[in-house]
């Protein structure tokens, strides 16, 4: 019987990338106002009230007043900056970009200002930039760790990896034992395919955070890149038991076990991913695939119907799908299923595919 494996959705490992610290900036309680007295007593009662808008989690009111107080003090970096804070807080990158830059144009020798640029650039996937951001906060301020693991992150995203491997390895001279450093670190590595000294960083990340998940995965998948194929397993399972509600790490495990021919471990992790996130489509495809190997024909058309339901234009759904109905004699059923596949690839230019359908078609006719 054939049977087309629906491609799994590989990217929590990859995606496992490197929070950056998000930055810091004194609200009211640290900005003097200046000007006349009159000016500074209508900045002190709009930044106060600011301060508990900002307190209360009304933080587009807050950012309205703070903007209020910038248009009275035009040549308070402070006041921008923390507009730039509580944009990044909405989501709302650009605006913080603005904002910071106007905080850096009236004081260029702030370390945490330019910190606070690159973690906005980032956030908008504008690598080149933060990672020029990064280096002027290293410029003014070489001892804060946060700015070296942002510029690993940015030059990471670039595919600069020997940039971001000298990035990381300062951040661990500034702090030995840094497991987020360790473990960036140990992602580069594996992007350079140097395996080994990968484990031996990942090891020493697992050891400073052993309820890391993501370490474990990013190990699992160095010892299984070096052929330790044990080692890799027991590694996933790891991460399986530390975020057992994690249903990308469950994912993840399930496609191992699948590669080992492990089917039950594999359908039970797939099944607790598809538990942790009910949307999850590759979850439930990988389920309904191993169904239809194991021959349970009528779990598998519930599986292909549900993921239909969550991606309705799934041709691979739509293609197992038709095998199981015609596997429990269901032809018309089946056919109207293969029809479905046969529209969906077309459109998607799956050639090879498509002439699987076809022929089933003229099979089932």
């Amino acid at each position: 019987m054939a049977v087309h494996k629906q491609t799994l959705f590989v990217v929590y490992l990859l995606a496992v990338v490197f929070a950056a610290t998000m930055p810091q900036i004194v609200l009211s309680a640290e900005i003097l106002a200046q000007g006349s007295p009159e000016t500074k007593q209508n900045l002190d009662e709009l930044l106060r009230k600011g301060r508990e808008l900002v307190d209360s989690g009304q933080i587009a009111q807050a950012i309205a007043l703070y903007q209020q107080a910038a248009r009275l003090d035009t040549k308070n970096p402070r006041i921008f900056s923390g507009i730039g804070y509580l944009e990044v807080r909405q989501g709302n990158f650009q605006a913080a970009v603005d904002s910071y830059q106007q905080a850096i144009a009236l004081d260029p020798k702030n370390a945490d200002f330019q910190y606070a640029l690159g973690f906005a650039f980032v956030k908008l996937e504008n690598y080149t930039a933060a990672a020029t951001a990064y280096r002027q906060a290293i410029g003014l301020d070489a001892k804060n760790i946060n700015s070296y693991l942002g510029l690993g992150l940015a030059l990471f995203q670039q595919k600069d990896y020997n940039g971001a491997f000298r990035a990381y390895q300062q951040a661990i001279a500034l702090d030995p034992k840094n497991s987020q450093a360790h473990s960036a670190l140990g992602m580069v590595l594996l992007q350079q395919g140097r395996f080994p000294n990968a484990i031996q960083v990942l090891q020493q990340a697992a050891q400073l955070a052993p309820k890391q998940a993501g370490i474990q995965l990013k190990l699992g998948t160095a010892y299984l890149r070096s052929g330790k194929i044990a080692e890799g397993v027991a590694a996933f399972e790891q991460a399986a038991k530390l975020e057992p509600r994690n249903a990308e790490v469950q994912f993840e495990v399930g496609t191992l076990l699948k590669a080992q021919n492990d089917i039950e471990g594999a359908l039970a992790a797939y099944q607790r991913a598809a538990i942790a996130k009910p949307r999850l489509v590759e979850a439930h495809a990988a389920i309904g695939v191993i169904q239809l190997e194991k021959e349970d024909y009528f779990s598998a058309i519930i599986t292909f119907r549900r993921v239909i339901n969550l991606d309705p234009k799934n041709a691979d759904a739509y293609y197992n799908l038709g095998i199981a109905l015609r596997a429990q004699d269901r032809k018309y059923e089946a056919i109207d299923a293969f029809k479905q596949a046969r529209q969906f690839y077309q459109e998607q230019g799956q050639t090879e595919q498509l002439q699987k359908v076809e022929e089933i078609l003229q099979e089932l006719k």
